[in-house]
C-alpha cells in the first residue's frame, strides 16, 4: 500500500487523512522534517510514498492527480508531492540535504530540492482546483470556501474527455459516454476491462457484416457505433480515476487499429457472399489508413523536439483557429476516427460494402492529401534544427533490415548527405510502379526490388535531419504494402486478396508497435526482432522472390503469403505482448491517438 507522511501539526475538523486514504494511501503524522525523515526510512524504496502538508486544503481530485498518476516518478501541486521508485533516490537526497531549510511547507520545500537534482516534477493543471496550504485562519476559510465554489466532480467529468478531439466525438459522444465511464469508475470497472469489451464488440459487429445479410449489416453499423462509444469510454475512464496501466498502453495502442481492420475484412467477407470480391478494396483502405498514421507519426516525431517553428503555413493555422467554426471544419474534413466509423457504420447499415469502400477510400485519400501537403508545405518554410533524438526516431520508423543496414553501413561516413527522401522516393516509385506494371512471377521485378533495397540503404546512410526526411518511413510503408497488395491482384487466384491482407496487418501492428515504443519513452523493438522479419525491404524482397518461384503454381502463392504472414504476426506478438505486460514498460495512455 502507498504511504503518505502528513508533515506539521494536526489541524482541528481537517478531513485530509480521511481523504487520503480514500484514495488508497495508508497515513503516518510528522510533526517535523526529522520526524518525516524517520517516517520516509521506514517506507520500502519500491514504494510510492508522498509527503502531504497537514494544513493543506484542497480538492480531493487536486491531491489524486498529484499523488496517484503512474505516469510520472515525481509530481506535485501546492503542499503536496509524491514520488515513485524512480525518483525514491532523488527523495532521500532532498530530505538529507535541503528539506529541512528555508520557509514554506515542508512538501513545497521537497518538491523544488528533488527538481534541484534534475528530476522532473509534475506539476498537474488544475484549472478552477484548488490545492492550497493556508497561512492563517483568514487565508484557510478563504481557501475552504474556494473549494466549496467549485463542483469538483463537474470538473472531474470535463477533465476526463480529451481536450481535441473531433465533432462527432465531441457533441455525439462525449456528452454521455463521461457518464458512463463514472458508471464504470464506481463499479470498479478498468479501462482495460471496458477496452477489451469495446474489441469483443467490434469483432461481433465484424462478424455480422460477414454474413452478408442486410440484417447483419444493420446489426453491424450498430454495434460498430456501439464499440466506438466504448472505446471513447475507457480513456474517458482512464483520465476520471487515474487508471493508467503499462497493459492499458498496448491495448489502447493497438485495438482501435484492430477493431477497424477486422471491420474491413467483415464486410469483405460478406461482400464475398453475394459475390462481390473487395477484398482489393478492403485492402487498399488499410494500406491508405496505416500509411496515412505512419505520416502523422513521422511528422510529429521529427517535430517532437524541434527548435523553432516560424513557419507562414503554422502562423496561417494559428491564425485560422482563432476563427472557431474553422477549427471543427479542419478536423471534419480530415475524417478522423469518430466521423470515419460514424461514415462506415450508417453505410453499412444502408448500403453495401463496395460502396462503403469507395466512400472511405475517397474520403480518407482526400484526408491524406489535405494534412501530408500542408505539413510538407510546413516543412519547407520553417526554420527548425532537428535533433539526434528525432534522426533516431526516424530511422526506427524506417524499419530497415540486415539488406539496407549493409548498403547503409557500406555508405556511412563517406558523403554528408545523400537528399535521402529523394533516394527513398526514386525507390518506392519503381518498386511500386513495377509491381503494378509488370505481370505476376516476372523475374524482372526480382531486380527492382534489390535496386529498391540498394536505395533503401542509401536513404538512411545519413541521419535523417532533413527537412523532408520525415516523408521517409511512409514512403517505405507504401512501397512495401503496394507490392504485396499488385502482386496478390495479379496472381489472380483465389486467397490471394485475403492472405495479404493477414500479412499487411501484421506487418501493420509492428509498425504501430514501434511507435507506441517511441512514444513511450523506451525506444524502438530490439533490432533482432527487425533482423527477424527482414525489415520492409527484405519483405518486398522475398515477395517477388516467391512471385517468381511460384508463377506456374499460382494457386501456391496465397499460402506462401499466409505462412509468411503467420511468421511475421507470432515473431512480433510474442515479442510486443512480453513488452507491454513487463515492468519496464511505459505507464502511459495515448492522448493522440490518430485519426
Amino acid at each position: 500500500m502507498p504511504t503518505v507522511i502528513l508533515t506539521g501539526l494536526p489541524v482541528p475538523g481537517s478531513p485530509l487523512a480521511d481523504e487520503l486514504r480514500s484514495l488508497g494511501f495508508e497515513v503516518h503524522p510528522a510533526a517535523g522534517p526529522q520526524d518525516a525523515a524517520a517516517a520516509l526510512a521506514g517506507v520500502p524504496a519500491d514504494q510510492r510514498v508522498a509527503v502531504v502538508d497537514t494544513a493543506f486544503v484542497g480538492h480531493v481530485h487536486a491531491l489524486r492527480l498529484a499523488l496517484t498518476d503512474p505516469r510520472f516518478d515525481a509530481c506535485a501541486v501546492s503542499g503536496a508531492l509524491s514520488v515513485q521508485a524512480g525518483a525514491r533516490e532523488a527523495l532521500d537526497k532532498a530530505v538529507a540535504a535541503e528539506g529541512a531549510h528555508g520557509s514554506g511547507p515542508y512538501a513545497d520545500r521537497l518538491a523544488t530540492a528533488v527538481e534541484a537534482t534534475g528530476t522532473t516534477v509534475q506539476r498537474p493543471e488544475l484549472g478552477s482546483l484548488v490545492a492550497a496550504v493556508p497561512a492563517d485562519a483568514d487565508e484557510r476559510a478563504a481557501a475552504v470556501a474556494a473549494v466549496a465554489a467549485v463542483d469538483e466532480e463537474a470538473v472531474r467529468l470535463r477533465s476526463a474527455v480529451k481536450s481535441r478531439d473531433g465533432f462527432f466525438t465531441t457533441f455525439c459522444i462525449s456528452p454521455y459516454s463521461r457518464y458512463i465511464a463514472r458508471w464504470c469508475a464506481r463499479r470498479g470497472l478498468t479501462p482495460n476491462q471496458v477496452t477489451t469489451a469495446s474489441l469483443i464488440t467490434a469483432l461481433i459487429a465484424a462478424a455480422c457484416a460477414a454474413t452478408g445479410d442486410r440484417w447483419g449489416y444493420v446489426a453491424a453499423g450498430v454495434l460498430l457505433i456501439v464499440s466506438f462509444v466504448l472505446d471513447c469510454t475507457d480513456g474517458q475512464l482512464a483520465r476520471y480515476s487515474l487508471q493508467y496501466s503499462t497493459m492499458g498502453a498496448w491495448l489502447d495502442a493497438t485495438f482501435d487499429r484492430a477493431k477497424e481492420y477486422s471491420f474491413y475484412a467483415g464486410l469483405a467477407l460478406g461482400a464475398a457472399r453475394n459475390g462481390d470480391d473487395v477484398w482489393g478494396l478492403a485492402l487498399g483502405a488499410m494500406i491508405l489508413m496505416t500509411c496515412r498514421h505512419v505520416v502523422d507519426f513521422s511528422f510529429n516525431e521529427a517535430n517532437h523536439d524541434a527548435t523553432a517553428n516560424t513557419s507562414p503555413t503554422a502562423a496561417l493555422s494559428d491564425r485560422l483557429d482563432s476563427v472557431g467554426w474553422t477549427v471543427w471544419v479542419r478536423r471534419m474534413i480530415i475524417l478522423p476516427i469518430g466521423e470515419r466509423w460514424a461514415m462506415i457504420a450508417v453505410l453499412t447499415a444502408f448500403t453495401t460494402p463496395r460502396i462503403v469502400f469507395y466512400a472511405l477510400i475517397a474520403g480518407c485519400a482526400f484526408g491524406a492529401l489535405y494534412t501530408t501537403a500542408g505539413r510538407v508545405l510546413r516543412s519547407l518554410t520553417r526554420r527548425a534544427r532537428r535533433t539526434d533524438r528525432a534522426a533516431q526516431a526516424l530511422a526506427d520508423l524506417a524499419d530497415s533490415g540486415p539488406l539496407a543496414e549493409l548498403q547503409a553501413r557500406l555508405l556511412r561516413g563517406r558523403s554528408g548527405s545523400f537528399g535521402s527522401v529523394y533516394v527513398a522516393a526514386l525507390g518506392t516509385v519503381l518498386m511500386a510502379g513495377a509491381a503494378l506494371y509488370l505481370p505476376f512471377g516476372d523475374p524482372r521485378l526480382i531486380a527492382v526490388a534489390v535496386i529498391y533495397a540498394m536505395t533503401a540503404g542509401l536513404a538512411v546512410a545519413a541521419p535523417l535531419k532533413g527537412a523532408l526526411d520525415w516523408l521517409i518511413p511512409p514512403l517505405f510503408r507504401a512501397a512495401e504494402y503496394v507490392t504485396v497488395l499488385a502482386l496478390a491482384a495479379k496472381a489472380d487466384v483465389p486467397g490471394a486478396l485475403p492472405a495479404a491482407f493477414g500479412l499487411i496487418a501484421a506487418v501493420a501492428y509492428h509498425h504501430y508497435d514501434t511507435v507506441y515504443r517511441i512514444r513511450g519513452g523506451t525506444g524502438a523493438p530490439p533490432h533482432w526482432l527487425v533482423r527477424t522479419i527482414g525489415g520492409h525491404e527484405g519483405r518486398v524482397l522475398l515477395t517477388t522472390v516467391l512471385a517468381a518461384v511460384l508463377v506456374d503454381r499460382a494457386s501456391d502463392f496465397p499460402v506462401a503469403l499466409t505462412a509468411l504472414a503467420v511468421f511475421v504476426a507470432l515473431v512480433v506478438l510474442v515479442e510486443s505482448i512480453r513488452f507491454w505486460v513487463s515492468s519496464g514498460a511505459p505507464a502511459v495512455h495515448d492522448e493522440g491517438e490518430p485519426a
